[in-house]
């Protein structure tokens, strides 16, 4: 099964992983699905626009201001508390359809690995699974 390393470089940061995973695709896969999953408590996955890194600003701002990482209930010990909170927000994993040896993703779609504890080296798993073609 492959996997994708990620090194972090901020606290907090939404990293394009679209042509990182589409490279992993095989390309006699003409029907079927690709698995990607986190193997971390503190960061996520999620689909959104790639055309205006803006929304990945505002997407940030608006899980810090939801989720501030100053919250005097918060009794995890490690002190991290924010970043498990918003990695179960944005889910651990995702499912992306694959046609023919390609991704199937929406014009302003791409893939995000969500990094809310970083910097860090981080390990996604990435798994392809052969389907029948849809009725």
């Amino acid at each position: 099964m492959p996997t994708l390393k990620i090194n972090t470089g901020k606290k907090s940061e939404m990293i394009d992983i679209t042509d990182d995973v589409a490279k992993l695709v095989p390309h006699d896969l003409t029907c079927g699905v690709c698995h990607i999953f986190s193997t971390h408590t503190t960061a996520g996955l999620t689909v959104n626009e790639n055309a205006d890194p803006d929304v990945r600003k505002d997407m940030l701002s608006f899980l810090e201001t939801s989720v501030p990482w100053c919250n005097s209930n918060y009794r995890h010990g490690e002190g991290n508390s924010a970043a498990h909170i918003k990695a179960s927000l944005m889910g651990l994993f995702q499912t992306l359809p694959v046609k023919d040896g390609k991704l199937v993703l929406g014009t302003w779609q791409g893939l995000y690995f969500c990094e809310f504890d970083g910097p860090r080296n981080r390990t996604l798993v990435v798994q392809f699974v052969k389907g029948m073609e849809p009725v």
